[in-house]
């Protein structure tokens, strides 16, 4: 049988693609293959994560047939439950994690994008959270993540409107982070990505984790941990051997090894 999912490590960097196409749909199938894919992540982690897809598109959304076969609010929330589970497991990955969007971006993508550490869009890339056309609304995260970056009333406009908004319109409100052309897309999103697999992950790990406190308790409870968080990077080899190749050889001639 044909997987929606497909997770292949390249050296320090992991490449998780949506491949279902045409429409990479979110079906219960797709959902176990990557909860399962994730599972890999946490189990054996890599320096980075790429995600991606297949096709001409990102993704259509959801496959509307798995909401008709909710009977009532009780099994919509197991369901709802379990697909939120999705990105917050994305989004406390220990690792930078990268989502590339060549083309359209809906529904439960974009909400595994904004979970996402980075976005990078071809130029060609359109977004949309369109849960208004079945009379819901986005159950994925996608709304308050997106308010995280943009907004409340950007999210409001984007969520209630149910329009689609292309790349650098979500760069201009900083939802992506960057817009390439689409020629040598692929090439340029996985040379990113990969750049971040060679650095520092620790340090990496520990920016997140900086970054957590500050979206939990903003300035405030960001110092209360930061010291603490910092000073934890000074057992790791990377840190170590960085200093010394600072001093012996100056700046950017250290290598990381992620330990």
């Amino acid at each position: 049988m044909a997987t929606s999912i497909r997770l292949d490590r390249e050296d320090d960097l992991a490449v998780l693609t949506i491949a279902s196409p045409p429409l990479n749909l979110y079906t219960a199938e797709l959902q176990g293959e990557l909860s399962e894919a994730i599972g890999e992540l946490e189990a054996t982690p890599p320096r980075a994560a790429l995600i991606r897809a297949e096709g001409k598109i990102v993704s259509g959304g959801v496959d509307v047939s798995l909401f008709d076969a909710q009977t009532n609010a009780a099994e919509a929330k197991v369901l709802f439950d379990e697909m939120l589970a999705i990105p917050d497991r994305i989004a406390t990955l220990p690792f930078p994690t990268v989502f590339a969007a060549h083309g359209l971006c809906l529904t439960w993508a974009f909400e595994v994008a904004v979970a996402c550490d980075i976005i990078l869009a071809s130029e060609k890339a359109k977004f949309g959270l369109v849960e208004r056309v079945v009379g819901l609304t986005p159950t994925m995260g996608g709304t308050q993540r997106l308010a995280a970056r943009a907004g409340v009333g950007r999210a409001k406009e984007f969520v209630m409107t149910g329009a689609t908004y292309d790349a650098a319109t979500l760069e201009r409100w900083n939802v992506v982070n960057r817009v390439f052309p689409a020629d040598g897309f692929d090439e340029a999103v996985r040379a990113f990505t990969t750049d971040l697999a060679q650095g520092p992950t620790r340090a990496h790990a520990a920016t997140k984790k900086v970054l957590e406190h500050y979206e939990h308790g903003g300035v405030a409870e960001a110092n209360e941990h930061i010291t603490t968080i910092a000073a934890g990077l000074f057992d790791t080899e990377d840190l170590r051997g960085a200093v010394k190749s600072f001093l012996a050889d100056g700046p950017g001639k250290a290598t990381f090894t992620g330990r």
